[in-house]
């Protein structure tokens, strides 16, 4: 696979109990280049075959009908190809499951999904191709960790005005994890989140990033004891899911008509 020499690194970052009896931290420190001994791939989609299943046997590919709404593209992170999502709003052509998005998902493919217990890390690189920057409220998902069943995620990255941000939405916690995307944009970002996936309050969310020209991974955020797997509705496992989902954009609150999202490179990795 791509990407294979890829220094995968880890950093610990002490709680501090803050917000909803949360304990959170942000730092800025840069991770040491070490990989646990026992962490193992589940899932490594590189899209180097130029299909938008990557090759992979029941990867779930966009339901939006227009032709352009999802397409492998020349040139990725570092490699020869990676995946495009387009959403134009107004259109039904990029409308899929009843709202407008086009993503690619791991609901399919059991080995890489979600589970109580389960202890993972999700890397993936993405480039905000040609964005516009926008004053509405509303944010763009471009990355979740979903629970199954039509249930609320239990996390995801949305680009919102300047800034890209984590947000666990059932627990009302939310960060930026980039601060200003702007010099970045038509550029590739990397990012990983470490989940330990628990029904209790001994879970954890744990956000890297590296920006380009970066070594190295900046652990950003962490968020601690909480509880996260915590569907709505009962449900025996969760997937992720990549690409673009615009739930509350539009273009008379000033939102760009179109947006286009690039991914590359999706790992799911098991630490546990």
């Amino acid at each position: 696979m791509k990407n294979a020499h890829k220094r995968i690194c880890i950093a610990v970052c002490l709680g501090a109990v803050a917000g909803a009896g949360y304990a959170t931290t942000a730092t800025a420190t840069p991770e040491k280049s070490a990989r646990p001994q026992q962490a193992s791939d589940l899932l490594d989609v590189d899209y180097e075959s130029g299909a938008l299943d990557s090759g992979i046997p029941g990867l779930t590919t966009t339901h939006a009908k227009a032709s352009d709404a999802s397409t492998v593209e020349s040139g990725g992170d570092g490699s020869a190809h990676s995946v495009s999502h387009k959403v134009t709003l107004n259109d039904p052509d990029y409308v899929s499951d009843g709202a407008p998005r086009s993503e690619s998902a791991n609901n399919e493919i059991e080995k890489s999904l979600i589970h109580v217990g389960d202890v993972h890390r999700y890397e993936f690189s993405v480039m905000l191709k040609d964005w516009e920057t926008s004053s509405s409220k509303a944010g763009d998902i471009i990355f979740q960790g979903k629970h199954a069943g039509g249930n609320k995620p239990s996390f995801y990255l949305m680009a919102q005005r300047n800034a890209i941000a984590f947000r666990s939405p059932l627990l009302d916690l939310q960060a930026p994890v980039v601060e200003d995307f702007r010099p970045y944009v038509d550029q590739w970002m990397r990012f990983r989140i470490d989940v330990r996936w628990a029904e209790s309050r001994t879970g954890y969310y744990k956000v890297s990033v590296r920006l380009p020209g970066e070594k190295d991974f900046t652990l950003k955020k962490t968020y601690t004891d909480v509880n996260t797997f915590h569907p709505e509705n009962p449900t025996a496992f969760g997937y992720i899911k990549w690409g673009l989902y615009r739930p509350a954009s539009s273009t008379e609150a000033g939102d760009p008509a179109t947006r286009v999202v690039r991914h590359d490179d999706i790992r799911v990795i098991d630490l546990g």
